[in-house]
């Protein structure tokens, strides 16, 4: 079944004009369904909180249709914010204090932005840690995306990212690489992610992490991998919930920051994203825009009108499918007791009867 509206927030008003089907409230009622509920916890930078709810709501309702959906964000009070943001926060976030005391089925946990090379420095350090640590004893599983993953994998197994040299930015192809898992059983064996970092956890620290992966790219790295115990943690390192213009509005503003020269080299193309025609417009763009700035004219605008329908979304359909699949399992495990993280007779260690076993 469709997320239901449990509240005024407004990316599901974006979602209900976007086709996408929301429940409300008192439909939701009268539905013998059972309830699942995902906390979202959106550490994203305030220019990319609202766009990411939408990205990730519109993944979790899309996903599966077992279930009514109730999705809680929230947010950490260590990362700072505009005023705009925070009265966003204040009127439809719910504080952790209130998550912990009414429970999840499971968590999300999104990307953030960093000053520094070292995660342990950030303002949402040990925050984090505190979700993550409570999410571990009272979650049935937690999806940790991109920079997440890079926090997770650096507190609890010691493994730190690697700078990459340069921006890990485009939609690479990935392959399935333990098709018995069921997270992708069900899915293309070959599929395509989008990526935009700088840094990276490699196989190898996976591998030394006992951390089982499940795909992979021979140009973007390890995607997707899972706790010990194959359930308890998932970790993306690229970002499946990406909307087809992501990446040109990350491109868009790359072009801006050069434009007043707060990067000196112009932005390069994102991997795979765009075609010859939609490169070569781009390319003619950033010529008109060199010119402009030699003769103290005005930037001109990006032509994204002659660019957006070129685009294809070559990973939506499979990240659907991955996320289905782990909603799917999460419904399969979790106690109808949102404070409790498993039925009675699941055993924690191997909540998939797997034959693996979770690291204490």
């Amino acid at each position: 079944m469709p997320i239901v509206a449990h509240n005024p927030l407004p990316t599901f008003a974006h979602l209900r004009a976007a086709g996408q089907q929301i429940l409300e409230p008192d439909r939701a009622l009268h539905q013998d369904i059972r309830e699942l509920h995902i906390g979202l916890l959106n550490m994203m930078p305030d220019a990319a909180l609202e766009a990411t709810e939408r990205q990730f709501f519109r993944l979790i309702g899309q996903s599966n249709q077992i279930a009514q959906f109730y999705v809680h964000p929230f947010t950490l009070d260590a990362l700072p914010r505009a005023e705009r943001a925070r009265e966003h926060i204040r009127q439809y976030y719910q504080p952790f204090e209130r998550i912990r005391e009414d429970g999840l089925d499971a968590l999300i946990i999104t990307g953030a932005n960093v000053t520094g090379p070292d995660l342990a420095g950030e303002p949402f350090w040990k925050p984090l840690i505190e979700v993550v640590d409570w999410a571990w004893n009272n979650v049935s599983s937690t999806l940790c995306s991109c920079l997440a993953t890079h926090a997770v994998l650096q507190f609890r197994h010691g493994q730190r990212r690697r700078p990459l040299g340069e921006k890990r930015w485009g939609v690479f192809p990935h392959r399935v690489v333990d098709r018995a898992h069921p997270l992708v059983g069900t899915v293309n064996t070959l599929f395509d992610v989008p990526h935009s970092r700088f840094n990276e956890i490699g196989r190898d620290q996976f591998d030394a992490a006992g951390l089982p992966v499940l795909a992979e790219s021979a140009e973007a790295g390890v995607h997707l991998a899972v706790s010990a115990d194959g359930f308890r943690q998932v970790f993306f390192q690229g970002h499946p919930e990406y909307d087809t213009i992501s990446l040109l509005k990350e491109y868009k503003r790359e072009v801006k920051r050069f434009a007043a020269g707060e990067r000196r080299d112009y932005p390069p193309f994102p991997t795979g994203y765009l075609t010859l025609q939609s490169r070569a417009i781009l390319d003619e763009h950033a010529q008109r825009l060199r010119d402009a700035l030699a003769a103290g004219r005005e930037p001109p605008p990006l032509p994204e009108e002659h660019i957006v329908f070129r685009l294809d979304n070559t990973w939506h359909d499979t990240a659907e499918g991955v996320v289905g699949n782990w909603m799917g399992l999460i419904y399969q495990v979790t106690h109808s007791d949102r404070k409790l993280p498993f039925m009675d007779h699941i055993d924690p260690a191997d909540p998939l009867g797997l034959g693996r076993r979770a690291l204490p």
